[in-house]
């Protein structure tokens, strides 16, 4: 195997070299993204309206299209030490193999809990709503890498954690789950009968595996009906990076 001997296996930043702030791509882009519309009115959607569903810091960067870096708060940053910074990783062999002149870089994720890159956006939302005074909050997931992440930042913040994991892989993904209720977390398989949405999937379609549709329905109406709950929203459904993979630390 040719080996470019200048270029490591693995190449580690100090944490020191973590970043310090989010990038907002939107305050940079000329033409802006359309905005979020109300689905009863059709109009942009205003903070107010979001306020039942999300925390309060949340729905400020999702709806920021002007400041272009927003601070990590140092207590995220702290959190950040535990598992980053994770390696950059040179596919030497990979490269030999596909015969390719490119150079292959993956990172390598295995040195959290989540076994993901969804650590960093659980932690900074676990965070925004122990710091905003919330009780809890509620999410689903799909293969439970989302929830794993959810379950830890809750147990860390000391949050209550409710996951709705999509049925079929409930039962499929045992590990996943219990890793879930080992933080603390209790872990529904959706659809379910502990939500109005729930019950209706079911009445009409008795036999359903579940979906994240499905499992998000159940999510949001149990943030919205229990006091001192709101709505997590796991990260590859995020529009734009804030505090999701795209802009967090390496």
């Amino acid at each position: 195997m040719k080996q470019d001997k200048n270029i490591p296996y693995k190449v580690y930043l100090t944490e020191d070299e973590l970043p310090k702030a989010w990038y907002n791509v939107r305050a940079d882009m000329k033409n802006k993204p359309a905005p979020l519309l109300n689905p009863g009115t059709g109009k942009p959607l205003k903070a107010e309206e979001l306020a039942p569903i999300f925390c309060d810091e949340l729905i400020k960067q999702e709806l920021d299209d002007d400041t272009a870096y927003i601070e990590i708060p140092q207590e995220i940053r702290d959190c950040y030490k535990m598992f980053r910074p994770s390696p950059l990783v040179r596919a030497y062999f990979l490269e030999e193999a596909l015969g390719t002149p490119a150079k292959i870089y993956y990172k390598f994720e295995g040195n959290n809990t989540s076994g993901s890159h969804k650590l960093n956006s659980a932690m900074a939302q676990a965070y925004y709503a122990k710091k905003q005074g919330l009780k809890g909050v509620t999410t689903e997931t799909g293969a439970g890498q989302w929830g794993t992440a959810l379950s830890m930042a809750c147990s860390f913040f000391g949050l209550d954690c409710k996951v709705y994991m999509v049925k079929v892989s409930y039962e499929q993904k045992p590990f996943r789950r219990e890793v879930m209720r080992t933080y603390g977390a209790s872990v529904t398989p959706s659809p379910s009968m502990e939500t109005e949405i729930g019950k209706k999937i079911l009445a009409e379609f008795p036999g359903t595996t579940g979906s994240l549709g499905c499992a998000i329905s159940e999510a949001v109406e149990a943030a919205t009906k229990q006091e001192g709950y709101r709505y997590v929203l796991s990260v590859w459904k995020q529009r734009r990076p804030l505090t999701s993979s795209a802009s967090s630390p390496t």
